[in-house]
């Protein structure tokens, strides 16, 4: 009898180990999906509009040239479309662990340019972007190595 007990709690037990793990990725691959969506309406698209459904109640911004809030942001991408209408970004990598989505992009302004290398890291709560940070590095003429940015 023993044995049948504690060979149920060990299946129990693996069971609700693989769910949890089984919602825990679906839970980072939603995120991806979300900041993905979002980068590609508001960044390449140039459109807050779409882009706004997959931001939280507030959103708070920590990169120093942009201010905080939806109105914010809004500003920002009004900023990119009149001034880089044809600026493009390519996300290279993506990472997500918990709330945080992180995105390594490949940002070009103009075309033939060489562009920047951009890290964002966005923070979601209940499946909605609320904090962005990012830093920003040009992608230079030479290199010290030939292992490239991206």
């Amino acid at each position: 009898m023993k044995k049948i007990k504690l060979a149920t709690i060990c299946v129990v037990t693996a069971l609700m180990t693989s769910t949890s793990f089984a919602s825990s990725y679906q839970k980072l691959q939603h995120n991806k999906e979300v900041v993905t969506a979002f980068y590609e309406a508001a960044i390449n698209n140039k459109d807050f509009s779409a882009a706004e459904k997959y931001m939280g109640s507030y959103y708070k911004q920590h990169n120093p040239m942009a201010e905080d809030g939806k109105e914010g942001f809004k500003k920002f991408i009004d900023y990119l479309r009149n001034t880089y209408p044809n600026s493009h970004s390519e996300i290279k990598r993506i990472m997500a662990e918990g709330d945080y989505v992180i995105l390594h992009v490949h940002s070009i302004k103009v075309p033939d340019a060489r562009g920047q290398a951009i890290v964002d890291i966005f923070r979601l709560e209940n499946e909605k972007i609320v904090e962005h940070w990012d830093v920003i590095q040009d992608v230079p003429e030479k290199s010290a190595n030939e292992n490239g940015m991206f």
